[in-house]
């Protein structure tokens, strides 16, 4: 069993274990679920995460893929309606947010949640975390804490936006950057302590 300060995470849609990783490197019990393979050798779940949810996780990171949610995709929003794919990514999201997990956070681009269902709690800029590139991410929070920046730097380059077509850009694209992560498992893992002591 986990001591009283470690925290048993799930991070759900996630191959690189960036994430997972910034948890373990602090001591607390992390697992990476994604329908991928972990790129870094670590606990992960290979399969669906709904697999998964129904184990006594204490917090929950997810990313849902936004393929059919972001708006940078609006244009093709008509086709995807029609034929089910944006039903189903919406209802993904929501069994990820309605999930029996104590504290939730959920991060996607600017998408259509924020209007079929509830705006971000928070977005947030990587050049907030010590990494000078722009790139919004939107966060739906469940008893967390906002994230505060850690590293204001300068640069503000949309690098992600304007990578060449590659087999890999859809990886570099969703990736979370590590100052990010860093400070996901520092400040919500104290909320965490803080709620058990309450």
């Amino acid at each position: 069993m986990p001591g009283e300060d470690v925290v048993r995470v799930l991070v759900a849609c996630e191959y690189s274990g960036v994430v997972r990783d910034a948890f373990l490197a602090r001591g607390h019990e992390a697992m990476s679920c994604d329908l991928l393979p972990t790129e870094v050798p670590g606990p992960h779940y290979q399969g669906d995460v709904r697999d998964v949810l129904d184990f006594p996780w204490d917090m929950m990171i997810a990313h849902p893929p936004c393929t059919h949610l972001s708006v940078s995709g609006a244009r093709h929003f008509e086709a995807k309606r029609m034929d089910g794919r944006q039903q189903a990514a919406v209802s993904f999201f929501m069994s990820l947010a309605r999930a029996n997990i104590p504290l939730i956070a959920i991060e996607n681009p600017v998408c259509i949640m924020s209007s079929l269902w509830r705006k971000a709690d928070q977005t947030i800029q990587p050049w907030q975390f010590g990494h000078g590139e722009t790139k919004a991410t939107c966060l739906w929070l469940k008893n967390l804490p906002l994230l505060r920046p850690t590293e204001i730097v300068d640069g503000r380059e949309n690098r992600v936006h304007r990578l060449p077509p590659s087999e890999d850009r859809w990886k570099l694209r969703s990736t979370t950057y590590a100052g990010i992560a860093a400070a996901m498992a520092d400040q919500w893992s104290n909320a965490f302590a803080l709620r058990s002591a309450a």
